[in-house]
């Protein structure tokens, strides 16, 4: 009996004794933990190492902590690294997001889960998965896999298995408020963090980011400018590595945050406040100089517009204005004219032309089942394109293609059911209306960026079969609280 109790039981019930030599043990190999960490990396990571340790163990505890710490590392940290090998070098997404999967199956294990949630869409998701997969076993014949590979491949099942795990653990508005409110702060902070770095003088700027080359990040070169020219402008990095992607990241969130500015029930009351944080992330998908973020976050805020709030057409229409006559915006704007240019286009737009052209010419050769992840039949074909829908037609075929379409547009309609239903219920309807127009925004920004697909981006990834999640964890909840009402 006394095995069964709980770990807090054990040590209430322990011999004084037991239990001075316990804590002392444990204070002890703390105590050595740290001084080995200080003497390795010195004291930053050293309290970067008990913070996370201290971390790790509550995440242990709770499935919405382990959620919550996922969210935290993808939006701040998210090419972060152990800063040591056990045979690969785990990335930090991958311990929290692998804590998370299994603090939700210990919870099964121990008879605290009954049941499995799930919508009619979820079949098509299992549908894709299993494609997935043997589109991956198919492109085999063209290479063997290196292992980095097989971690990141499976590190995207894993992704795409939180559309499962989080529509089961979403059982109220309440946890969907929070996580609004989670995403709004954090996508704030990295979005502060952007801005001040895009401000500091270039050389401070890159010894601060430089740091980070102990968890994994690049250790010089890290400054990034338009066309790669130091001429001209800079653009916004933050933590992301990548402008795009930073940029892309930031539209979605951008646009899950808009429809609280204008929700009866916000999940921050002072809306001048949420406003504000709002401003901070648009700013800062203004300053990666990202086409295709800033067009995906303008579609999304159109279908929130024409969804629900009228009013915030005045206000995308006075933005407009402003970007096109204020002097300081003059430069953004010639980049967008400069994307439809044809032969006089950027060098990035011309680079784009090629990728697509080159893409078309693969999918030709291998239509149906593309050629997988591992390799390519010639030298001279690749899969890598800067179109989510090209490199997804390379690797998994037109069929693979077709399916992701189909599935995002069976998300879409279940979507649009439940807005049809659930578009008065004030607890649901601007948070409903936020995760569908992120996954607008991400399908928009895709067409132009391939990172929500490419295998070694697993934070982009991530985040956008989280998006997934919870719009399908909303609609569900939108749908449920009508019938129940009926």
């Amino acid at each position: 009996m006394q095995n069964s109790l709980p770990l807090n039981e054990r040590l209430a019930t322990m011999d004084r004794r037991l239990y001075a030599l316990f804590v002392g043990a444990v204070v002890g190999g703390l105590g050595a933990l740290i001084g080995i960490a200080v003497s390795y990396g010195g004291p930053i990571m050293a309290t970067g190492a008990l913070v996370g340790i201290l971390g790790g163990v509550y995440i242990l505890t709770d499935v919405r902590a382990a959620l919550y710490g996922t969210l935290a590392i993808m939006l701040i940290f998210p090419f972060g690294t152990l800063p040591f090998k056990i045979i690969l070098t785990p990335t930090l997404l991958d311990m929290t997001l692998g804590s998370f999967v299994v603090v939700y199956l210990l919870q099964w294990m121990t008879g605290k889960r009954h049941t499995l949630t799930l919508t009619p869409i979820h079949l098509l998701v299992l549908v894709y998965v299993f494609y997935f997969i043997l589109a991956f076993a198919l492109g085999l014949r063209w290479g063997a896999p290196t292992p980095n590979i097989i971690r990141q491949f499976s590190e995207t099942l894993l992704a795409i298995g939180l559309v499962f795990v989080i529509v089961d653990i979403t059982k109220d508005s309440d946890t969907l408020r929070r996580l609004v409110l989670l995403i709004l702060l954090l996508a704030s902070l990295q979005a502060l963090m952007a801005i001040v770095l895009w401000v500091l003088p270039d050389a401070f700027a890159e010894r601060q980011l430089i740091r980070l080359a102990r968890i994994g990040y690049p250790n010089g070169g890290v400054i990034r400018y338009v066309e790669d020219n130091r001429a001209l402008a800079e653009r916004a990095i933050g933590t992301w590595v990548d402008p795009n992607v930073l940029g892309g990241a930031l539209a979605i969130f951008a646009s899950i945050i808009t429809p609280q500015i204008f929700a009866r029930k916000p999940v921050i009351r002072q809306r001048w406040l949420t406003f504000g944080l709002w401003s901070v992330v648009v700013v800062a998908v203004l300053l990666t100089f990202s086409r295709a973020a800033l067009v995906g976050f303008v579609v999304g805020g159109v279908v929130i517009a024409l969804l629900r709030y009228r009013k915030l057409l005045a206000v995308m229409a006075l933005g407009g204005v402003l970007l096109l006559f204020l002097p300081q915006t003059q430069f953004y704007v010639e980049r967008f004219i400069s994307a439809f240019g044809g032969a006089n286009a950027d060098p990035a737009t011309l680079m784009r032309y090629g990728e697509y052209t080159d893409s078309i010419r693969l999918i030709q050769q291998y239509p149906w089942f593309g050629v997988g992840f591992t390799g390519t039949p010639s030298r001279n074909l690749y899969t890598h394109v800067a179109s989510m829908y090209l490199i997804m037609a390379n690797q998994t075929g037109l069929i693979g293609l077709g399916l992701f379409l189909l599935l995002m547009g069976a998300v879409m309609l279940y979507g649009w059911q439940a807005w049809q239903k659930g578009k008065n219920n004030d607890d649901l309807n601007a948070i409903l209306l936020g995760y569908y127009a992120g996954l607008v925004t991400a399908l928009t920004t895709s067409l132009a960026d391939l990172y929500f697909f490419r295998l070694d981006f697993q934070s982009p990834i991530t985040l956008f079969w989280l998006t997934v999640a919870l719009c399908l964890a909303t609609a569900r909840l939108c749908l449920e609280a009508q019938h129940s009402r009926s």
